[in-house]
């Protein structure tokens, strides 16, 4: 039996959309207040989606506890209450859109978890506002 299970989490962190590459005035002008050389902050809500077969011997396609503790040691230590440009590797050199943001979550969780799982990442930045990696064809 295939079938998707779900984890919900959240962090919050503050970030600075900026492209080094342009002029004070082109990053203004593509992103606007969230170019705040001051920074600005979200409070991230995460959905995290594993699909694959259930396991015949304890029903279980993952244990949850697995994965409620890889999404909080490797997602919500890394990057809670961070200035993501500033104090983590991941966005030293790569623009914190929220589109990236949940590209390297979904790296993250596809290295700690098994291969046999297909891993989905829903980062909401806003209630309004969200992206999924891979994408929703």
């Amino acid at each position: 039996m295939r079938i998707t299970v779900f984890r919900k989490a959240h962090f919050n962190a503050a970030h600075r959309l900026h492209n080094p590459a342009w002029s004070d005035e082109k990053n203004k002008e593509v992103f606007g207040l969230c170019n705040n050389p001051n920074y600005h902050g979200h409070n991230y809500e995460m959905e995290v989606s594993v699909t694959g077969e259930v396991d015949e011997d304890t029903g279980y396609l993952i244990d949850l506890k697995i994965l409620k503790d890889v999404i909080r040691e490797q997602i919500e230590k890394r990057f809670d209450h961070k200035n993501l440009n500033l104090e983590t590797e991941e966005f030293k050199n790569l623009n914190p859109t929220a589109e990236n943001i949940c590209y390297v979550i979904w790296k993250i969780l596809t290295e700690h978890l098994d291969d046999r799982y297909d891993i989905g990442v829903r980062l909401f930045e806003t209630p309004r506002n969200f992206v999924e990696y891979p994408a929703i064809r």
